[in-house]
Order: C-alpha cells, then structure tokens, then sequence
C-alpha cells in the first residue's frame, strides 16, 4: 500500500514510557454497564473507548461467528480507564482480557509496565506496516485521521479552511473549536505531533490560540457543536464528521494539505488474561475482510489493502498522512501538551 507521508522533525526524546489511556469518544454513562457473568460460555471482557453503538455492532458481528464466547465491554472516556486499569493493578491484576482504544503511545505504555501479552495466533501480514507493533504485543485496527471541518450553512466551500495554517487566519477568529488534549487521548496524541512539525511547530500553536477557539471535552462535542453552527469550523476525527453528515447535519471534512495526524485504536491482550486464545480470536475477527468492511461500515478507514474507503472518502493513497517517532509521541508528550494548552488560554 503507497501511503503518502508527512516527515517530522524529531525535536524531542525523553526517557520512561508513560501510560497514558487515550480516547476519541465519550465515558459510558454507565461504567460498570455489560460486566457480569455469561453462564458456560467464554467469557471475553473488553476495556474500551470505541463508541458504544460501534462496538455494540462489532460484538453481535464476532458472537455469531464464534457463538461460544461472550463478549463483555466497559467502555470509558481516558480518565475512567486509567483509573480502572490503575486500581485493579495495586488490587493484584487487571481484570480484563483486552484492551481496544486510542493510540500506540497508549500501548507502548502498556507493554512498558509489562501489561499486555505477546500476540501468538493473530496473522498481520495483510495490515498495513504503520499498524503493527513490531514486537508483536498489539496491533492497529482502523486508521482514524484528524481533520478540519466545517459547517456548510455557515461556511462557503470556497471560505473554508484547506490547511492548518489557514486555521490562525484571523477571520476565523472565535469560530473554532476542539478538544481538550488534557482531557481526549486522539487530542493529546495531535498535540504532540504539531509540536514536533517543523513545518508548524510552536509558532503555529500560538498562532492557532491567539484565534481564541473554544476548548470543548472531546471530539463528540466538537463534531456537534460544529454541526450546531456555535463555532462552524473545527478540529476533530473524521469518521465524527461522516456519521453526522449520514444524519443530515451540514458538515463536511477536510483533510489538511500539510497531512492529518492519526490514530489505529490498537487492540492488545492483558498479560494475566486466562483467554488469549478466545482473545485472539476477536483481534483475528477485527482484522478479517469481515471486520474491515464492518468498520468501513462504521466510516472508518481500513488497515488492510483491498477494502473500499466509505462513502466519498478519499482512498488511503490518497490521504496525506503525518507520521513522527513513536518515542516522541510518547516521551514528548505531557510537555506538547501543556504546550498547547497554555497557547489556547
């Protein structure tokens, strides 16, 4: 697959993995919501940020396929699973069998503090190479940019933002809103790729704040309140933008020309998990022809070469994507972070 990429300029290298349990989607109202006991079945449980209707959707797919294992979901915002994952750990151990969200930052966290198992029955060969963890302890399961968008009754197409430069245009000054990096794993996660731009960098960060955006929780109050028209232009994940403009919001996406940061929303086993195979089953199903066209579905993008992208996407040869070192991503990040904040004050 021909990717076309964005080089970073590494400014930064620090030393210790931090775990850092990120999420592009809102807490469960209900954390505590699906765990309980599922008669003789395998019982597989499952931490993660993946949207709950999505998810919902995946299980059903993957339970009637292997209709001997049960699978059991606590979906939570970042805050929420680090706290679990935390306390359960000083408890003695983690009590799920897979962790799905965010990004590979995230993981390296978990693998770092010895929490995730090496995959042993899971075939990534088909997944594209920026996916796949080379050590074999998870893998990515949709590609997941961030992009501008807009809403169309407020914003012409010909008005409306083609670059993250044209973002600190000043006629867009109190139109603009995001995420909170402090609060949205995928915001943190751009943050840290922004600072380490040589092309954008710090400059362009405070560019950005000096246009006084409204800083909103996460990607799901960004996409509506740009679907709203409160603030018509905003920085969010894409697949938010498709599933409202299905819903006949007037939004659209627009991916940067100078290439959009991007997530995979990894999949991993917990190392004291006692249902790695069953679990590889399901990181097996994600991946399957099956799984990608249930996610393009679900308008997100695939990670494996032969499925069509959804709707009017782009293709991913199309996508200008912006790749950095993963030890910056992670090491640099609670500087980038506070970086950015402080610039959006």
């Amino acid at each position: 697959m021909r990717l076309l990429r964005t080089s970073l300029t590494i400014t930064a290298l620090t030393g210790a993995l931090a775990l850092g349990l990120s999420s592009c989607s809102e807490p469960a109202e209900d954390p505590n919501a699906g765990i309980g006991a599922a008669g003789d079945d395998t019982v597989l449980t499952i931490y993660t940020s993946e949207p709950e209707e999505k998810v919902d959707e995946i299980n059903a797919a993957f339970e009637k396929e292997h209709p001997d294992i049960q699978v059991e979901v606590y979906r939570a915002g970042t805050g929420d699973l680090k706290a679990r994952i935390e306390s359960e750990r000083e408890s003695g151990q983690v009590e799920a069998d897979l962790m799905w969200a965010a990004d590979a930052p995230t993981f390296e966290g978990l693998k770092s503090e010895d929490l995730l198992a090496e995959l042993k029955d899971v075939d990534t060969s088909s997944v594209m190479e920026e996916a796949v963890d080379p050590e074999g302890y998870y893998v990515g399961t949709r590609i997941i940019p961030t992009v501008i968008a807009y809403n169309t009754d407020v914003i012409e197409e010909s008005d409306a933002p083609e670059s993250w430069v044209d973002l600190t245009d000043e006629k867009f000054r109190d139109k603009i809103v995001l995420p909170d990096p402090s609060v949205s794993g995928a915001a943190a996660f751009n943050a840290t790729v922004w600072m380490n731009n040589e092309e954008l960098g710090e400059s362009w960060v405070e560019g950005l704040g000096q246009n006084s955006p409204m800083i909103a929780a996460s990607n799901g109050p960004t996409s509506q309140e740009i679907a709203g028209g409160g603030h018509p232009v905003g920085i969010v994940v894409d697949y938010l933008v498709r599933d409202l403009a299905e819903q006949g919001s007037p939004i659209k996406e627009v991916y940067a020309t100078e290439g959009s940061p991007y997530i995979t929303e990894p999949i991993g086993v917990f190392a004291n998990s006692e249902q790695q195979e069953a679990a590889e089953k399901y990181i097996t199903f994600l991946l399957s022809e099956a799984g990608q066209k249930l996610a393009v579905e679900q308008n997100y993008l695939p990670v494996i070469d032969g499925i069509d992208t959804p709707g009017d996407a782009p293709g991913l040869d199309d996508i200008e994507l912006m790749d950095t070192d993963l030890e910056t991503l992670t090491g640099d990040r609670d500087r980038s972070v506070e970086s950015f904040e402080k610039a959006m004050k």
